[in-house]
């Protein structure tokens, strides 16, 4: 059994199908936490749910980066609406991940940054907070399409259309 599993773990497209919700449900629970460090003005538990936005954040890197080595063989897997699902996934993955990045290095700033300039602790972790939400929503958008690609059940209606260049590569 763990054989097997070590095996899978050099499948690219298991490994982002084993770690594709970290980046969105981390970042929901970075949110819950740092609203509950918020509200109870306790900067050490900011800075716990601000390090739990940075992990989420950056997982989104090697999550985007297994799901384009698996991109082909998922492909060859997938049925015709699947396919455009998967097309339209990885072009929403390609276009919005950024967000994710732009988080991480917002909340490391919200960390970091009032050791020298303590008056910026709440603006720059408020920012952070706006920020994950945005990842999250931008998270939930690329997630939706992913989740069409394997699951029949889900789809409610066409896929989307997705510009000629996008799945090409």
């Amino acid at each position: 059994m763990i054989a097997s599993f070590l095996q899978d773990l050099h499948d690219p497209k298991y490994v982002h199908v084993l770690i594709n919700p970290l980046p969105v449900y981390g970042v929901a629970m970075g949110i819950i936490a740092l609203i509950i460090a918020l509200i109870q003005r306790s900067r050490r538990a900011q800075i716990v749910a601000l390090l739990l936005l940075v992990i989420a954040a950056i997982s989104a890197w090697p999550v985007a980066h297994y799901g384009e080595e698996g991109y082909d063989i998922a492909l060859s897997l997938a049925d015709d609406p699947g396919g455009a699902w998967l097309k339209a996934h990885e072009h929403r993955a390609d276009q919005l991940i950024w967000s994710f990045y732009v988080l991480a290095a917002a909340a490391a700033a919200a960390i970091f940054a009032p050791l020298k300039w303590p008056k910026l602790k709440t603006g720059l972790t408020s920012i952070t907070l706006l920020l994950a939400f945005v990842a999250l929503a931008m998270g939930g958008y690329i997630a939706y399409a992913g989740g069409r690609v394997r699951h029949p059940e889900f789809r409610h209606q066409p896929p989307p259309p997705v510009p000629a260049e996008a799945g090409q590569d």
